[in-house]
């Protein structure tokens, strides 16, 4: 079973009113489609990336990580709604979709508020200092690692911070009891264990493919 929760007659309608991307997004958005078309799916759209750069303003966020950048469409939405002095830990394991990242952090001026790892995610966020410090964090990567990612950044997040997940609808397939692949119901379990979790406060939008906003208690 697929679902698409945006009805294509929408689509355009949405994305029409929502701020408008600039050149740099724009272009990149383009590029990841033209040399990357069986991934170009993975990028955020744009009223996704202006929801982040929403969420991140309004938290006063200091403190950000990424799980996920791929070529920088979101990192640059979240690195542009920074408070002065904030800092973005990009999340990737791939150098290649990264090099396209890195030079449009640099075309969006964005790039000395970015620090890339170039490491299993998990990896990293367990190198973090274990004090809740993080004011906002977004998740876009493997589906399988969701539940480490959000318990690695949830413990180090602040009273208040906010957690943004990706695809949590997988294109309907969390109503599906017919879906069995495992990323499938790693993403069902967690959106029910999310919403059981007396630490948070959450709601799981229909925007795109399902986008949960999660704010620590």
């Amino acid at each position: 079973m697929s679902i698409d929760i945006v009805h294509p007659a929408l689509s355009d309608y949405l994305l029409d009113h929502a701020t408008p991307a600039d050149e740099v997004l724009r272009d990149l958005a383009e590029e990841t489609r033209r040399l990357l078309p069986d991934n170009a799916r993975m990028q955020i759209s744009h009223d996704q990336g202006t929801l982040l750069t929403l969420l991140v303003k309004l938290t006063g966020t200091l403190h950000a990580v990424e799980v996920g950048t791929f070529t920088g469409y979101s990192s640059i939405c979240i690195a542009r709604g920074l408070a002065p002095g904030g800092r973005l830990l990009a999340c990737d394991v791939s150098e290649e979709w990264t090099g396209t990242a890195r030079r449009y952090w640099e075309r969006a001026g964005v790039a000395d508020r970015i620090d890339l790892r170039i490491a299993p995610a998990a990896e990293t966020l367990r190198a973090l200092p274990r004090e809740e410090y993080l004011d906002f964090a977004f998740i876009d990567a493997d589906k399988v690692g969701y539940p480490v990612y959000y318990e690695e950044l949830l413990t180090r997040l602040r009273p208040g911070g906010v957690i943004v997940l990706d695809n949590v609808l997988r294109g309907g397939r969390v109503l599906d009891p017919a879906a069995r692949d495992e990323p499938d119901l790693v993403i069902r379990e967690l959106n029910d264990a999310i919403t059981a979790d007396e630490r948070v406060e959450s709601v799981l939008l229909p925007v795109r493919d399902g986008v949960t906003v999660v704010r620590k208690r």
